[in-house]
């Protein structure tokens, strides 16, 4: 092939105002001053961390309670709702509509199907904005009507972010939660506009990229980003807690249970205490000894059966 002939660009399927956008899958001639590098370099760490924060860490191994996940997609409404209102409202600011693509990427209808889903017709009046979500949707809606520029910042954390890991994340959570294969549930990670994420992601980042901005604003950008993060992981913390909670209240009940049917049910028929023990729980072993020992009759049982198994051991050992 011809060293100075040009490939042909591909088009990832992606279509905007009746035109197919075309986009080239070559990513040489990037700069470390566009803003798509700065901001791949400059929220490394933040990435790095909320990555490994435990709630995220527990997703990912698919340890998902319902009720958690329910909250998490509540969450996400409130962000999106706040997020896609301040972006339609500056939709023809400069620094915004070149990356404007509600049909691609907007969220909040997806949210409120999986909402439906999840909690019913009346959905709406059985979620509420958390004091974990609060600081970050107060925080877009500033940026919004004081800085538009920055809302650059949170559409490239969360959008990129779902094109990216949170497909991995569709697929953990659909096993885990054993939810329907039909998508139901799941609708915020499903981009029916986009055939192509490689491709989009590629077309976004070229769009920042030609986003007329001196340094100083890049850099402010890079900066909310790593916000952003933190306004993410900060909601991750709450649900962790809320997860933990949960664990706590169900090992008490449990716990509370198994109390129940050790002082009261163990006495009533000693013979669910010697099945369990049977299976190998020292717990109900224990209780069995100890509800047997009680009992007239069954101290000679006991014994009668105590000699029983030394004269089996001993002729075993002959």
């Amino acid at each position: 092939m011809d060293s100075n002939s040009i490939s042909e660009p591909k088009s990832n399927g992606v279509k905007k105002g009746g035109a197919r956008i075309i986009v080239d899958d070559n990513d040489e001639g990037l700069s470390p001053t566009d803003l798509s590098e700065m901001l791949a370099e400059g929220t490394k760490e933040s990435h790095d961390r909320a990555e490994n924060c435990q709630f995220v860490k527990d997703f990912l191994r698919g340890h998902i309670i319902k009720d958690v996940f329910k909250r998490a997609t509540a969450a996400l409404y409130f962000v999106y709702s706040a997020m896609e209102e301040e972006i339609e409202k500056n939709k023809d600011h400069p620094h915004i509509a070149p990356i404007y693509f509600p049909a691609e990427l907007h969220r909040r209808e997806a949210l409120a199907r999986d909402l439906e889903y999840f909690y019913g017709a009346d959905w709406e009046s059985q979620i509420s904005l958390s004091a974990g979500t609060k600081p970050y949707v107060d925080r877009i809606h500033e940026v919004g009507e004081a800085d538009p520029v920055l809302l650059v910042a949170h559409s490239y954390t969360r959008y990129m972010g779902d094109l990216s890991g949170g497909q991995i994340l569709k697929k953990v959570a659909q096993r885990a939660l054993k939810l329907p294969a039909s998508g139901e549930g799941l609708n915020f990670y499903q981009f029916k506009g986009i055939t192509s994420h490689r491709g989009f992601k590629q077309l976004y980042r070229s769009r920042m990229n030609e986003l007329e901005l001196d340094p100083e604003a890049k850099q402010r950008i890079v900066d909310e980003s790593n916000r952003a993060f933190g306004f993410n992981m900060m909601v991750f913390s709450e649900l962790e807690e809320i997860g933990n909670t949960i664990k706590e209240e169900v090992q008490e009940q449990v716990s509370g249970h198994a109390e129940l049917i050790q002082e009261d049910d163990f006495n009533k028929c000693p013979y669910y205490a010697a099945k369990m023990a049977a299976n190998g729980n020292p717990t109900y072993a224990l209780q069995l000894v100890k509800t047997l020992v009680g009992r007239l009759p069954c101290q000679v049982a006991l014994a009668a059966w105590v000699a029983i198994f030394a004269g089996f051991t001993a002729w075993y050992l002959l």
